[in-house]
């Protein structure tokens, strides 16, 4: 007889299990609704995963059904993550920051039987209920609150629900290829599109994506997961967390400086992830509050571009800034830049330069650039092309799709600009909508952003293409400037000299009170192209 090695399904209770067996006295610290902290172990939050496992089965939600979830950063939140996806249901994240019509679009269209919600977002339940057509079960991420009762007919607790368990519930047996989880994309052009992630892709991302040039995740670490457990899965943050047992920090409902600048420093944090805007606001708040956060070691940031001038701000704290690439259809992670051996012998301008971009493949993923008719580009760092991936955990097809997402040779069209060089180090030069052509030149309105950021007096700011009689487009930019900055037109479009060339340096500057963000926090180019997209052409008339 030959011989063979066992095989074992990749399931996401396999994770829960290691976590509460291996780390069951490792702390998960939830800041709840009511601002109150609580303080759980894996062994608990293990305990409870199985507990409302039992409690869904009897309700009579089937394996393969999804469960939808409004929640907050929390221990409840993270409980359902596990007892959901363990049981063989699809545990689906639901972004509150979507309009209603879009909420009722993607519960209806993902066909919710459960509707996990945290106190915030019961109103969302009183107000849509008689619009969701397939949800069964309304439940309250919390004890009983006859006041909530009274909103929602039918209300039950989760509280209760596994109160009314024992702890005998033995997770199932399943086919590793099964859905374990879902996400829909924001939806900034049409309805938004579902994204089925598999068990087996789950745990792969989980173990791709925490090498050591990932995001290097270990059992001696306290993380602090501010990117939204509802944004792509937490980044796979909370799946990651338990394969390690890592302590976990989860921040609940506020994400200010301040609040974060507390936990980080309560619960001596070594690492934590977000979007750059997150970090902005903690950056102010170090300043307020004098903290020097001497347990951070790095962040990892994502969701948009990182402003070059966040690394050395963080530098000064000793704090590492891990730039990191990825889409609902990657799981999410593409890239993360960690820097090569070879790298040490560069100055620290060098490597801070190649950390701007970011970074390169972890295993379980390919990249590639093509042009417009899809022949395959160079990965030179020089030449520009249409970003493509494959992989492990990148979508195949979307939910209720009817058909393939990938092109006729099995990749994934990213929909991003980008540059590779021949290590594997990607920049994104630009959204493919949003690259703004100049009389048969290109211009990334990312480079130019990211040297309006860098002014003293700029909060924040986008670059879109106008219209342009002779030119075809132009950049026209639009800033937010800082409480009380005195910042002219003239004095913005001089700071580009010497960085860009000049017929790159965008033809006029709009100040405006705020940016029109979308559900993940990214500004929504489409509305300031309605706006200010013919704002030469009026000039040149």
């Amino acid at each position: 007889m030959t011989g063979t090695m066992m095989h074992q399904p990749l399931t996401i209770s396999s994770l829960i299990k290691h976590a509460g067996r291996y780390h069951s006295d490792t702390e998960v610290i939830s800041v709840e609704t009511t601002g109150g902290v609580t303080r759980s172990t894996w062994s608990e939050i293990e305990a409870n995963s199985r507990k409302l496992a039992s409690a869904l089965e009897k309700l009579g939600v089937k394996q393969g059904e999804r469960c939808g979830t409004i929640a907050w950063n929390n221990r409840r939140h993270l409980e359902v993550y596990y007892g959901v996806a363990g049981a063989g249901m699809v545990c689906h994240t639901i972004n509150p920051r979507l309009f209603p019509e879009q909420l009722i679009y993607i519960i209806n269209h993902a066909e919710d039987q459960v509707l996990f919600l945290d106190k915030t977002f019961i109103p969302v339940a009183a107000k849509l209920g008689e619009h969701l057509k397939t949800v069964k079960h309304v439940i309250y991420l919390g004890p009983r609150d006859e006041e909530l009762a009274g909103m929602v007919e039918g209300l039950l607790f989760y509280d209760e629900l596994l109160a009314a368990e024992g702890d005998d519930y033995v997770w199932p047996d399943l086919d590793e290829t099964m859905p374990s989880s879902m996400c829909y994309t924001s939806g900034t052009t049409g309805n938004p599109k579902g994204v089925q992630y598999s068990h087996r892709s789950t745990v792969l991302h989980t173990m791709g994506g925490n090498q050591p040039d990932g995001m290097a995740l270990s059992a001696r670490d306290t993380i602090l997961a501010v990117v939204p457990m509802f944004h792509a899965n937490a980044w796979g943050v909370p799946y990651v967390a338990a394969a390690v047992g890592c302590k976990m920090v989860l921040p609940g409902p506020n994400l200010d400086g301040v609040s974060l600048v507390g936990l980080i420093d309560s619960e001596s944090v070594t690492m934590a992830l977000g979007v750059p805007t997150i970090w902005m606001g903690l950056l102010g708040a170090l300043e307020t509050t004098g903290s020097k956060i001497e347990s951070l070691e790095r962040t990892v940031v994502g969701g948009s571009a990182l402003p070059t001038v966040m690394i050395p701000a963080f530098a000064k704290y000793d704090v590492a800034l891990v730039h990191a690439w990825g889409m609902t259809e990657t799981s999410p992670l593409g890239t993360l830049n960690q820097l090569l051996q070879k790298h040490s012998a560069l100055s620290d301008a060098e490597r801070a330069a190649i950390r701007e971009g970011q970074g390169r493949p972890p295993f379980g993923v390919e990249l590639r650039l093509v042009d417009d008719t899809g022949a395959v580009l160079p990965e030179d760092g020089k030449t520009q092309g249409d970003l493509q991936i494959r992989g492990h955990w990148i979508v195949e097809s979307y939910f209720k799709g009817g058909g393939s997402a990938l092109t006729d040779d099995g990749w994934f069209d990213t929909g991003d600009v980008a540059t590779v060089d021949g290590d594997g180090f990607m920049i994104i030069r630009d959204r493919s909508k949003d690259i703004i052509k100049s009389g048969g030149e290109w211009i990334s309105t990312v480079e130019l952003e990211d040297i309006a950021m860098s002014h003293a007096s700029v909060a924040s700011a986008a670059a879109i293409a106008a219209k342009h009689i002779k030119w075809d487009e132009r950049p026209v930019l639009c800033v937010v400037k800082k409480p009380d900055a005195d910042v002219s037109e003239a004095d913005l479009l001089g700071f580009y000299d010497g960085k860009i060339a000049s017929w790159q340096v965008p033809d006029k500057v709009i100040f405006v009170d705020e940016l029109p963000l979308g559900a993940t926090g990214k500004v929504l180019k489409n509305k300031l192209r309605d706006q200010y997209g013919d704002v030469l052409l009026s000039d040149a008339g």
